[in-house]
């Protein structure tokens, strides 16, 4: 009943935890921002979002049936029982319910209109144009981006003040301001623009050589966490058959990879799968310590659809990265979502 109401009033930027959305729209929404045009960036995120929501500021502005308004009052101030003590809860949504994300996005509704209205106020003076000004916000985190820096300091200001309201703050911790030249980290990915020659320079709409390219690709800091997972996989079947080590690796290695697809990630892939095949060449080797390379290369590895050197045991074959074919994601268009098209029809 909320759902589709609001669906129909969320900001065309808002991409977390809605219908038909994801963060790979986040991330197309900040490229079609910046591939023409390098900008500073706020990349912020806020502190606590789920735990320090103001109820009265999130009821006042659900504007509701006063039924339903009673029901959600009472589901929020419900408390919750921790080894038989009962805690009240006087702000805040309850994690892991099925509504608290779409209160969350209730309680930062509105974000994006207030970034709109201080780049109407940079008309007719010193700063760029308006359009230049791009927010993007997934659940809790948010880019802000703009030509000049003075603007995202006095954006970062006005969103704290905004914020307030709410009950909530931006974390100092995973809160800075940088460049689109030095990149940042944004839903795992990152994004950067890279100086290159005129052979491999991006073009304005104009036809000019920016004199750089926007690359968004795996960042470093999920790419080692993603290694280490597999790697502890690895270990922890050091006695496990082969089949069980690869029923068990599949799913981490497609799923991830299917998540970067969109991206730049050809080179990531390959480098994650020499390191995966390094480690399962020590594998076998360990479990036959006697045995020639030759007898446990024949044994573990195999020619699969003409790819060398697969570790199967004829039937089960681990996947790798670099089969996932790296597709560019279609954005969706910013005021439409299914909830507004089932209303429209």
């Amino acid at each position: 009943m909320l759902e589709p109401e609001w669906e129909a009033k969320f900001e065309p930027n808002s991409f977390g935890f809605r219908i038909g959305r994801s963060a790979h729209d986040a991330i197309e929404a900040i490229f079609d921002s910046i591939n023409k045009k390098s900008k500073w960036v706020l990349d912020a995120d806020i502190s606590k979002c789920f735990d320090m929501i103001n109820h009265d500021y999130l009821l006042q502005k659900l504007k509701t049936s006063p039924t339903l308004g009673r029901v959600i009052k009472a589901w929020l101030k419900a408390g919750w029982v921790f080894e038989g003590n009962k805690e009240d809860s006087d702000f805040g949504t309850p994690q892991g319910s099925v509504i608290s994300p779409l209160l969350a996005n209730v309680a930062l509704h509105g974000m994006e209109n207030r970034m709109t209205q201080l780049a109407k106020s940079l008309r007719g003076n010193k700063f760029k144009n308006q359009s230049s000004l791009t927010f993007v916000r997934y659940a809790d985190d948010f880019v802000c981006l703009h030509p000049d820096k003075e603007v995202i300091d006095k954006a970062k200001v006005i969103l704290q003040e905004w914020l307030k309201e709410v009950g909530l703050e931006v974390s100092d911790r995973k809160t800075r301001v940088t460049h689109t030249s030095s990149g940042f980290d944004f839903l795992g990915f990152n994004i950067r623009q890279y100086k290159v020659g005129k052979h491999k320079s991006g073009k304005s709409r104009n036809g000019n050589r920016l004199g750089f390219k926007t690359l968004i690709m795996p960042s470093k800091d999920k790419t080692k966490k993603h290694y280490e997972k597999i790697a502890d996989v690895i270990s922890s079947h050091s006695s496990a058959p082969q089949k069980a080590l690869v029923l068990r690796l599949n799913p981490i290695i497609r799923g991830w990879a299917n998540y970067y697809s969109t991206g730049v990630s050809k080179a990531t892939f390959a480098k994650l799968d020499h390191l995966i095949w390094q480690r399962m060449t020590r594998w076998c080797k360990r479990r036959h310590h006697n045995k020639s390379a030759k007898w446990v290369n024949a044994k573990y590895f195999r020619i699969i659809n003409g790819r060398s050197w697969v570790f199967s045991d004829g039937i089960f074959s681990l996947t790798s990265h670099a089969e996932v074919p790296i597709v560019r994601h279609t954005k969706v268009k910013g005021n439409k979502s299914p909830a507004i098209l089932i209303m429209e029809i």
